[in-house]
């Protein structure tokens, strides 16, 4: 038996006024994944349990099968395992995203104009955090350059006490209230109005504006946790698997679970990112002798956040042709085969943020078509089967065993 899971990260949305009150689902084009939903499973699975903020490294835990309350100590260690970052028990890692924010002379009253810096090219970052490493470096505290604009601090033997906010949580805001606060949270404040200083001026960033791009004129941390102890994914399931992301943070909890995380030439966690060489990637993972891939595309939840609704409604409609469509193709050899289809969370255009709704899901598998009901995938006919996953974490059981 094959696997694929196809995650569309904040694919689930609110009705859209500027789409005829329909959500992006409804509106996308996407015959693949409605053929899917109309012989399959199809129903509503919470992945975000209660108390727990709901962040794609939550949900992608649950997704994969482990319960965020005992498995999730922060979503930045997840990242830096991804990046090779050897972690000890004490450290304390941090999400650091290049970010642009405001002119404004106090760095308090700065505005928060993009949490990504325009979507900063991978080699620019690797220029700037290599400087804010020389600048901020000490014996217990390092930074390393990861993807775009996502990078990672490492605190050595850090402190506890911090409270901190997720950037894009806060876009066309003030950062006044939600700058790092609690009982060490200064540090990290100094760290950041001190990049500002640094960073305004750089070559990278002079060059950008030149470009009619936004600088990367500050760090912002948040994120903070401790190495996580996850149990291989081939201990709970008997099967050998492979994951596909253009993010570090899907990445880093493949790593952990023991799985073999497969990097792709020009996948970059945006609607501009290689499509159809995620799919032949997997299904190169499953020629190659495993039986498993978790093929995860970041597109729509950027596009959320942004409050791109065109591109919203677009990158679901590639992942349809582009990723399910080549999929669906190459299985065809294969006698019998399961996948499974969602979101790991709701990016809703309205709110420019991650919710905890429960997400639509379809579970199909070849031998065992059956008519759902349906006439295809989005939140209302998802919701209409009246099947419920209360547990998130409990799908992926019967995914791979019922």
């Amino acid at each position: 038996m094959k696997y694929i899971v196809i995650l569309g990260d904040g694919m689930a949305d609110y009705p859209v006024p500027e789409l005829g009150n329909k959500t992006p689902l409804q509106c996308a084009k996407k015959p693949n994944i409605d053929f899917l939903a109309k012989n399959g499973e199809t129903g509503m699975v919470r992945t975000i349990p209660d108390g727990i903020s709901p962040g794609s490294d939550v949900a992608n835990l649950s997704v994969l099968g482990y319960n965020p309350k005992n498995y999730y100590t922060g979503r930045s260690p997840l990242e830096a395992v991804s990046m090779g970052v050897d972690l000890s028990e004490a450290d304390v890692t941090f999400r650091c995203n290049l970010v642009t924010l405001s002119d404004d002379e106090d760095y308090s009253n700065k505005t928060m104009i993009d949490y990504s810096s325009d979507e900063i090219s991978s080699a620019e970052a690797a220029e700037l955090i290599k400087d804010i490493n020389k600048w901020f470096k000490t014996d217990e505290i390092c930074f390393y350059a990861g993807v775009s604009y996502r990078h990672c601090m490492v605190w050595r033997n850090a402190p506890s006490g911090f409270k901190l906010t997720p950037p894009h949580d806060i876009l066309e805001k003030k950062i006044t209230q939600y700058l790092p606060g609690g009982k060490n949270g200064k540090v990290l404040l100094d760290m950041m109005v001190e990049s500002n200083k640094l960073l305004k001026d750089h070559p990278v960033n002079k060059s950008r504006i030149e470009r009619g791009l936004r600088p990367a004129n500050s760090i912002w941390l948040w994120g903070e946790g401790k190495k996580p102890v996850i149990p291989e994914f081939y201990g709970k399931y008997r099967v050998k698997g492979s994951v596909i992301s253009a993010v570090d943070l899907v990445k880093g909890i493949g790593i952990c679970a023991g799985l073999k995380s497969v990097n792709v030439e020009g996948a970059t966690g945006n609607i501009n990112t290689n499509f159809i060489g995620k799919a032949r990637a997997a299904l190169h993972e499953l020629e190659s002798g495993h039986d498993f891939v978790y093929v995860h595309i970041e597109a729509p939840d950027e596009c959320g956040h942004r409050h791109e609704i065109k591109n919203k409604v677009r990158s679901i409609e590639l992942i349809d042709e582009l990723i399910v469509g080549t999929i669906l193709k190459g299985l065809e050899k294969y006698e019998d085969y399961k996948v499974l289809v969602l979101p790991d969370h709701p990016t809703p255009l309205s709110l420019r943020t991650h919710t905890a709704d429960p997400v639509p899901y379809i579970l199909y598998q070849k031998s065992k078509e059956q008519a759902s009901g349906v006439s295809g995938y989005d939140e209302f006919q998802a919701k209409s089967t009246g099947i419920y996953i209360e547990e998130g974490h409990t799908l992926m059981d019967k995914f791979i065993f019922k």
